[in-house]
């Protein structure tokens, strides 16, 4: 294949010849559960709180206030703002964090005869306490508000995803279902982050034909897909991952690009697998006696963790040492410098044979940074001030790094003319196809899910204009529906651990909308029911049923 002479053959020595956009999507199933006073799941949405959320936001607050120049682009699923906008939700994450903040404080005098340990304790003590004080007195309780701030300073974009996540190339059956995942999805993060997002997430950044065409009559202006999506695509894109392709429908994709994806998502071969980082499944909620941690895990007995881990990852075998957080930052500094003159070395040897500034696409899910890995976030800072333009200022000779951090929106910007291709049939799972999402463990939902397609449709057309306790009750039928589609109960259904929640919360919103189609057909409305159903699922409650026609 032939290039024209590369633009970077003219470009002085010190010119920038490439960007770097980092997307963080930040995702989680929405799990409510007011009927109980002690959900176990509920703690996957307390973690994220403490453990990623709440540390990228100190990082990127601190940044901003030290006129730290970046972009970002962060997708924040619905059912994920929506969690984190409820008010039982907070109240009970507060609850959470004071029982953690006993647990530490115990922990600083159970081990104050072990001067490593006691350490690590004090540093949780500090941490979690940093943590509650900026939730309740700098963001309110409201971390949605926080990540808009960053989004008015112009420092982060703002994108979304599907209503409830859904898996859209095997809802497809029923268009209407897809476009009601993507519409709610759209209008759910303007009315929280007071604009319409250019950009959309697809969930499992799972793609077919058609799917663009919707997104496109919907106002979005660009996604993102697996590198496949578009290596595979058809004419063959000339300029690979380092580009975007223009959908027929006129979307612009990009594609994730597999190297710097790979250095940070493998446990094996990437970052997060270093011996000098924390052991994730190391916790004290696991190793401690029963009855001193019993008060501290879930109530029925069941050990969750805690997020007090006094090791390393050391090796493979179970023997671990104790965790160095001193030693674990350096090296998030060293795997941060590693990152950026690979990415440095990337971009110049592309630039060198496009005849533009390439762009190199790193998609990531945002919990992996503080959770999974609980570096992420130092080495995430790392990344970003080791890209600072202001670096490379009034310096004669190269620029430590010839690459800018960028937003996705502003690189179409920049390159407004790309290749028109028809990008391939694609997803982030296994073989970059949909088994994860429909395998013999959970093809059994998808007849149900596209027969409640069906059924809120035909629902939707025959009531367009309902009032009173028949809007509730087709406003209630949608949401179960929405909630039933969500990818994230397949995944848990194929990867066995929760595998029971994920199949009682299929066929429990599935159950529902049945009933509220019988009780609607038939004007017989069980008021107490509908009022607890939707106290339990009470996501977007402006949500419009029409929307299923």
């Amino acid at each position: 294949m032939k290039f024209k002479p590369s633009i970077a053959d003219t470009w002085p020595d010190n010119a920038e010849q490439g960007y770097l956009a980092i997307v963080l999507h930040a995702h989680l199933p929405f799990i409510r559960h007011p009927e109980y006073s002690d959900s176990l799941e509920e703690n996957w949405l307390y973690e994220g709180i403490t453990e990623t959320y709440i540390p990228l936001l100190l990082m990127l607050d601190d940044l901003v206030e030290q006129g730290i120049d970046f972009r970002l682009t962060i997708s924040i699923s619905p059912t994920l703002a929506s969690m984190l906008v409820d008010p039982l939700l907070q109240s009970r994450y507060l609850k959470r964090l004071e029982r953690l903040l006993e647990l530490a404080r115990k922990e600083t005098k159970r081990t104050m005869a072990q001067p490593q340990f006691n350490a690590l304790a004090r540093m949780y003590l500090r941490r979690l306490l940093q943590v509650r004080g900026v939730f309740v007195e700098r963001y309110h309780r409201d971390l949605i508000q926080a990540f808009r701030r960053l989004q008015e300073l112009g420092k982060v974009e703002i994108i979304t995803t599907a209503a409830t996540h859904g898996y859209l190339p095997l809802l497809a059956t029923e268009e209407s279902a897809v476009r009601a995942q993507v519409r709610i999805g759209i209008e759910y993060c303007r009315e929280l982050f007071g604009r319409r997002p250019r950009g959309f997430w697809l969930p499992e950044c799972a793609f077919y034909p058609g799917i663009d065409r919707i997104l496109t009559e919907e106002g979005i202006k660009y996604t993102i897909l697996e590198t496949l999506g578009i290596t595979r695509a058809k004419p063959r894109p000339k300029y690979g991952v380092y580009a975007p392709l223009y959908c027929p429908s006129g979307l612009a994709v990009f594609g994730r690009d597999p190297d710097s994806s790979r250095q940070v998502w493998s446990s094996v071969e990437g970052y997060p697998g270093d011996t000098d980082y924390r052991e994730f499944y190391r916790d004290i909620a696991h190793d401690l006696e029963f009855d001193y941690i019993a008060p501290y895990i879930h109530t029925d007995g069941i050990r969750i963790d805690s997020g007090l881990k006094y090791y390393r990852i050391t090796g493979k075998s179970d023997r671990k040492e104790i965790y160095d957080p001193e030693a674990a930052e350096r090296k998030a500094q060293l795997h941060a410098e590693h990152f950026i003159v690979n990415r440095e070395k990337q971009i110049r040897h592309v630039a060198s044979v496009l005849p533009r500034k390439p762009i190199v696409v790193a998609p990531y899910d945002a919990e992996l940074f503080g959770h999974w890995w609980y570096e992420g976030p130092q080495w995430l800072n790392y990344v970003i001030r080791g890209l600072d333009p202001k670096k490379r200022a009034n310096k004669t000779g190269p620029p430590q790094h010839p690459i800018r951090l960028i937003t996705l929106s502003a690189y179409l910007e920049e390159y407004s003319i790309n290749q028109l291709s028809e990008p391939s049939t694609s997803s982030w799972g296994s073989k970059g196809a949909n088994e994860t999402w429909i395998n013999e463990s959970n093809d059994w939902i998808y007849r149900h899910l596209h027969g409640g397609a069906q059924i809120m449709k035909e629902l939707a057309t025959k009531y367009p204009r309902a009032r009173g306790k028949m809007r509730r009750a087709l406003k209630q039928a949608a949401r179960e529906l929405l909630q039933a589609q969500a990818s994230d109960w397949a995944f848990i259904i194929k990867g066995g651990a929760h595998r029971e929640y994920a199949i009682q919360r299929t066929k429990t919103h599935l159950l529902r909308l049945i009933r509220l189609k019988e009780q609607i057909e038939k004007g017989t409305i069980d008021d107490q029911w509908l009022s607890a159903i939707e106290g339990q699922n009470n996501i977007f409650p402006n949500i419009v049923y029409q929307l299923f026609c």
